[in-house]
């Protein structure tokens, strides 16, 4: 019996339903410069700070946002290699990455 190139297992009496495999997504190369932004859009109003271009992987990524919130006493998430930090305080942000050696600009409002 050959195997068709186009057809794809759905379900197994084994195991159950199959998930598609997941590929890996490599982590955008940046400028070097890691901007954070500020954003309410869709929050009622609630600001959030948004930090773009760390060019860390998502298990790196995790780890600094969770020493980021840690440091805030706030809350966020990591979307799509971004960290997302429930505070309008970007200053200290500012001050916490550049302590990790990292070079830091404000963006937007």
């Amino acid at each position: 019996m050959q195997k068709d190139a186009n057809v794809t297992l759905v379900y197994s009496t084994d195991i159950g339903r199959i998930a598609p495999e997941k590929e890996a997504l490599d982590a955008p190369i940046g400028d070097g410069i890691v901007r954070i932004h500020k954003d309410s859009k869709g929050r009622k109003g609630k600001g959030v700070s948004i930090i773009k271009g760390l060019g860390l992987d998502e298990k790196e990524l995790k780890a600094l946002a969770q020493k980021l919130k840690k440091q805030c006493g706030c809350g966020g998430t990591v979307k799509e290699f971004t960290i997302e930090v429930q505070t309008d305080n970007r200053e200290q942000l500012k001050t916490l990455l550049e302590k990790l050696n990292y070079q830091v600009k404000l963006a937007g409002g």
